[in-house]
C-alpha cells in the first residue's frame, strides 16, 4: 500500500488538474475538427485514446521533472516533500516507471495515423526539454505552453491527417491561455524560486503579474473570437464560450501573488474553463 501511495504522489494522480490541462487542449482539437454528422463513436474514441494519453504522459512528465529537480524540490516548501526529493522513492526505480508510462503512452499513440504518430514522438522533445527551461530563461511557461497544447495539432491531425491554418491558430491561443494560468501557479513558489535561482514569468513580471497574465487572457480570447466569429450569436456555443470568458475573468479577480491559496484556487478553474471550451467548440 505505501508503494502504491508513493506511485500516486509522484505521478500526481490524486491532483487530476495537471492531466486535465494537458486534454482539455487535445478535447478542443477534436471537437474542432468533429462535426455532427460524422461516427459519433470514432469520436469517442479518440476522445477516450487522447484522455489515457494525456493521463500516462502527463504521469511521466512529473517523474521526470521531479527527477530533474531534486535538489532545487528539497529548497521549496510546496515540493520538498515529493517522493524523490524526500528519498521515498530511488530515481532508478523512478526512471523505470517513466520507461513503463511512455510504453503504455506509445501503444495509444500508434492507433492513429502515421502524421499524428509522428507528432506524438516529436512531442517528446518538448515533454523531456521542459523541465530545464527555469535554469536557462524566464519564460519556461511559454515552453511549457508549446508543450501542453501539442494535443490540439495531434488531435486535428488524427481526425483529418493534415495540419492546417485553424489548428495551428487555435495552438497559439492555447499557449497564450497556459502562459497565464502558469503564471498564476507559480506566484506562489516566487520567494522560493528567487533564493534558488529557478526562473519564471511569475519572477519576470511579479511588480505587474495581473496585467501579464490579463495580457494573455486577452490574447487567447481575441483569438478564439476570430476562429469562431462566424458562429457566435444566441446559441449554446456562443453561452458556453462567454462562460469560458468570464472563468478567466474571474480568475484575475480572485488570485493575488501574496496568496498561495487563492493562487492555487485561481489556477484549478482553468480545469473549468477547458471544459466550457469544449462544450463551445463542440457545439459550433
Amino acid at each position: 500500500m505505501d508503494h502504491f501511495k508513493t506511485f500516486i504522489d509522484l505521478t500526481r494522480l490524486n491532483k487530476p488538474i495537471g492531466y486535465m490541462l494537458l486534454f482539455w487542449p487535445c478535447s478542443w482539437g477534436l471537437a474542432y475538427a468533429y462535426n455532427f454528422n460524422q461516427n459519433l463513436n470514432i469520436f469517442l474514441f479518440y476522445l477516450l485514446l487522447f484522455f489515457l494519453g494525456s493521463l500516462l504522459m502527463r504521469s511521466a512528465g512529473c517523474i521526470f521533472n521531479d527527477i530533474v529537480d531534486k535538489e532545487f524540490d528539497k529548497k521549496v516548501f510546496r515540493t520538498k516533500k515529493r517522493p524523490i526529493a524526500s528519498g521515498k522513492i530511488s530515481e532508478k526505480k523512478s526512471f523505470l516507471y517513466i520507461v513503463a508510462l511512455c510504453a503504455l503512452a506509445f501503444l495509444v499513440l500508434i492507433q492513429f495515423n502515421f502524421l499524428t504518430i509522428l507528432l506524438g514522438l516529436g512531442s517528446m522533445i518538448l515533454a523531456f526539454s521542459y523541465p530545464y527551461m527555469k535554469r536557462i530563461t524566464y519564460w519556461p511557461q511559454l515552453f511549457l505552453g508549446l508543450t501542453f497544447n501539442w494535443g490540439i495539432i495531434m488531435a486535428l491531425a488524427g481526425f483529418n491527417n493534415n495540419i492546417s491554418y485553424d489548428a495551428i491558430v487555435l495552438y497559439i491561443s492555447a499557449i497564450f491561455w497556459t502562459l497565464g494560468y502558469d503564471t498564476i501557479y507559480g506566484a506562489q513558489d516566487i520567494a522560493d524560486d528567487e533564493i534558488i535561482g529557478v526562473k519564471s514569468t511569475s519572477i519576470k513580471f511579479k511588480k505587474s503579474i495581473k496585467l501579464f497574465v490579463s495580457t494573455c487572457y486577452v490574447i487567447t480570447c481575441s483569438i478564439i473570437i476570430y476562429i469562431f466569429k462566424d458562429n457566435l450569436g444566441l446559441n449554446f456555443s456562443t453561452l458556453f464560450m462567454i462562460i469560458f470568458f468570464l472563468s478567466l475573468i474571474f480568475q484575475l479577480i480572485i488570485f493575488r501573488k501574496t496568496n498561495s491559496s487563492e493562487c492555487l484556487k485561481a489556477f484549478k478553474m482553468n480545469n473549468y474553463a477547458g471544459f466550457f471550451l469544449f462544450l463551445a467548440i463542440l457545439l459550433k
